[in-house]
């Protein structure tokens, strides 16, 4: 399934750093989200030395579900991706009918990821902001999925206009205002349609209730008139299957073996089995959801002719009586005028006769 199939929500189920950094964990998670029926499975590659300092520390969540006297570079260095892996994982994606994807976090990853021909980029929600690298990130040409969480409208609409620039531009600009002076034209604007696509994301693992916040969705799209998704960090699976009945067209879900393992993030994932159970949801409110056309269903035809009444006599008539409006009633005969007639026939004269309950004819 592709990314621009409009009637098809595209689910990314998110391996992340779920491999723990070892190698058969990362093809099994690959087993799990093909059997779950995901169209993609989605790692996160990048170089530790290069996104974090040494002095930088971890998120609460990540010191919540993690050894608390590790810096953030050393947990990043257990969980990065060994660039030997991504070829092999890719190539064993493919042939379970999945497709392979993975987020880069710094420049040099960007590069090499841009080497294995994925069809899609992620931009995760803490590079929105991060000016030269979502340059980048626009200038490889594919088609991206930009995460939201942590930003403002204003954010959003920056990071859109740093999108923009790079698809009509052959150089990086100078300053910002060069990309608004780009952004002020509408031919830049119209490049991100099909192009882009915004998932709303809190940046919480798990997420709370409160502050999901699904509504920032529809803002997003009335805002810039792009596909919208969600990321979901919650626990289970109930936002994602509202998100897409209020029309993400693409859903990111974190999911794990088993939320037993030791890291930051598989208290907030999925189980195999759970990753099933919402994409088959997603299928099946994919199905339920429509066209939109309110008209009536194949089914209904039937249901349509035996529940609806007709006009009929309410007492017996002779030939020649003017309707009154105590002569006619209605009811159902399968057959005949339709009830919105009756008002119509009144003051008009029999032209037979007719017995209590049948039919009247013009």
């Amino acid at each position: 399934m592709e990314l621009s199939e409009r009637d098809s929500v595209y689910v990314i189920a998110e391996a992340g750093v779920n491999h723990n950094g070892k190698r058969e964990l990362a093809f099994a998670l690959i087993d799990a989200a093909a059997l779950a029926g995901a169209n993609a499975v989605k790692f996160q590659t990048f170089d530790a030395k290069r996104l974090a300092s040494k002095s930088v520390q971890k998120a609460a969540y990540q010191k919540k579900n993690s050894d608390t006297s590790e810096s953030q570079l050393s947990m990043l260095q257990k969980l990065e991706l060994p660039r030997e892996w991504h070829h092999e994982l890719q190539s064993y994606a493919r042939k379970k009918g999945i497709e392979f994807l993975s987020t880069a976090f710094d420049s040099d990853s960007l590069v090499f990821l841009t080497e294995l021909d994925m069809p899609l980029f992620k931009v995760p929600s803490g590079e929105l902001t991060n000016a030269p690298l979502l340059w980048q990130f626009a200038k490889t040409g594919k088609k991206l999925i930009l995460s939201t969480g942590m930003a403002t409208l204003s954010e959003v609409e920056q990071a859109l206009a740093i999108v923009a620039h790079a698809l009509v531009s052959t150089v990086e600009p100078e300053s910002m205002d060069e990309v608004w002076d780009s952004w002020g034209r509408s031919i830049s604007r119209q490049r991100l349609c099909g192009h882009v696509t915004l998932l709303h994301c809190t940046s919480q693992y798990p997420t709370p209730w409160v502050e999901v916040n699904l509504r920032a969705m529809d803002t997003l799209a009335a805002a810039f008139g792009l596909d919208v998704g969600y990321s979901d960090h919650t626990e289970g699976a109930v936002v994602s299957i509202a998100a897409v009945a209020r029309g993400a067209k693409v859903i990111e879900k974190h999911f794990t073996l088993s939320r037993t393992l030791p890291g930051p993030d598989h208290q907030s994932s999925l189980e195999p089995e759970e990753l099933k159970a919402m994409v088959s949801d997603i299928r099946a409110l994919e199905r339920v959801l429509g066209d939109g056309a309110k008209a009536p269903q194949d089914s209904e035809l039937d249901t349509r002719k035996a529940a609806r009444q007709q006009v009929v006599a309410a007492c017996d008539l002779r030939a020649g009586c003017v309707f009154t409006r105590a002569d006619l009633t209605t009811a159902r005969t399968g057959q005949g005028l339709p009830a919105t007639m009756l008002w119509g026939l009144v003051g008009r004269t029999a032209t037979r006769d007719y017995a209590c309950g049948e039919n009247i004819e013009l």
